[in-house]
């Protein structure tokens, strides 16, 4: 299976029907769109946009992308292998910590931590064991012929 490639497209105006096909025959899939709007100051004083940057990336060191964090992806993938291998959440963190990782506030692993990042862990695991690496590691941990 091919990994997926990613692009957001910043654009000054509403593109014409010549943009969307010409994207359509690059290979392009419209997969969100994000629409921008000016608020006036009241409003804008009421909503705080926030949003922390997902584990296992990081911000680029020009402060326009996000980035794969290597020790962070490498705490992802062993949680995944060991939740593949049906450990207790339990056992996952004291793996975890046993390693040397820490959460991102620098304290040890524990089970509610790893439950919080289940979200993360789904959206991470088809690039972290795409279908032909899933085989692979599905035959190691259950031995199937």
């Amino acid at each position: 299976m091919a990994r997926k490639e990613h692009f957001r497209d910043v654009v000054a105006g509403m593109p014409d029907a010549g943009y969307w096909q010409e994207k359509a025959d690059q290979g392009w899939e419209l997969s969100a769109i994000e629409w921008v709007r000016e608020v006036s100051a009241g409003e804008s004083s009421q909503v705080v946009l926030r949003q922390e940057v997902p584990y296992g990336m990081q911000v680029s060191e020009d402060c326009m992308h996000l980035v794969e964090n290597p020790q962070e992806r490498e705490a992802l993938t062993l949680m995944l292998g060991e939740l593949i291998a049906d450990k207790p959440l339990s056992e996952v963190a004291k793996s975890l910590n046993q390693h040397g990782f820490r959460t991102r506030k620098g304290v040890k692993w524990d089970a509610a931590a790893i439950f919080h990042l289940f979200p993360r862990l789904i959206e991470v695991a088809p690039q972290i064991y795409p279908t032909e690496d899933w085989a692979d590691q599905r035959r190691q941990l259950f031995r199937i012929a």
